[in-house]
């Protein structure tokens, strides 16, 4: 596993941004599992010789078995700022998935409407709003295709629990690895080919944008992929 300073992708004394692998915690559950934010605050406290605790606050998530952009916050100003940004569509999120069949035209929009099952920690989409649904509106494009697999690039309009995962599958599209969603087969790590590859937003204190780019995790099919789109 690369070290937790060769995956920040910036740090300045408001924000922390880190390339998450697949599988990792972004924070604690009930599994008790060591996270990245534990991985993180121990980097600063090296790194800046911190005694005792060291205060890192969470304003977004990914699922466990995503990869890709994390943003960790060092203040609690940051903290409040970002949140809030979060709540808003001031966060320009970008996502790539490896899928293991192309939607039917190249690029479009989808919305449907999502209920969470929070029993069995799923969301299903519908073209059709139902009693307690959420609107989950997304973009997309296909970026390139190998034998078996398609890489596409989404653009989240919303942020719903598992959004791209369901709206994906209600498409009869499914994430490489993802058997919650209707994939055939795990992936070795038991990750999901879905990674955070880029997010823009205004800095919360600096009020300068910021623009970030995350390399995929390394295997043969996100390295194929990476080197086409070179």
């Amino acid at each position: 596993m690369m070290a937790i300073a060769d995956r920040i992708l910036y740090e300045d004394n408001h924000l922390i941004i880190v390339n998450k692998l697949p599988g990792e915690l972004v924070q604690g559950d009930e599994t008790g599992d060591r996270t990245l934010a534990d991985d993180v605050k121990e980097y600063l406290k090296v790194r800046y010789n911190k005694p005792g605790n060291v205060f890192l606050g969470i304003p977004h998530r990914l699922d466990r078995p995503t990869s890709g952009i994390v943003v960790y916050c060092r203040t609690d100003k940051a903290l409040s700022r970002m949140t809030a940004l979060f709540c808003t569509s001031d966060v320009k999120k970008t996502y790539w998935a490896i899928v293991d069949r192309k939607p039917e035209r190249s690029e479009g929009e989808l919305v449907h409407y999502i209920t969470r099952n929070a029993a069995q920690n799923k969301s299903i989409a519908s073209p059709k709003e139902t009693k307690g649904s959420k609107i989950a509106k997304l973009s997309y494009r296909t970026l390139a295709s190998s034998d078996n697999y398609h890489l596409i690039e989404i653009d989240l309009h919303t942020g719903r629990h598992h959004q791209i995962r369901a709206q994906l599958a209600a498409i009869g599209v499914h994430i490489k690895g993802d058997l919650k969603y209707g994939a055939q087969r795990s992936n070795p790590d038991g990750g999901i080919c879905l990674h955070a590859r880029r997010i823009s937003f205004t800095h919360p204190i600096r009020k300068e944008k910021i623009t970030i780019t995350a390399d995929p995790p390394h295997s043969s099919l996100w390295d194929y992929f990476l080197s086409s789109m070179s």
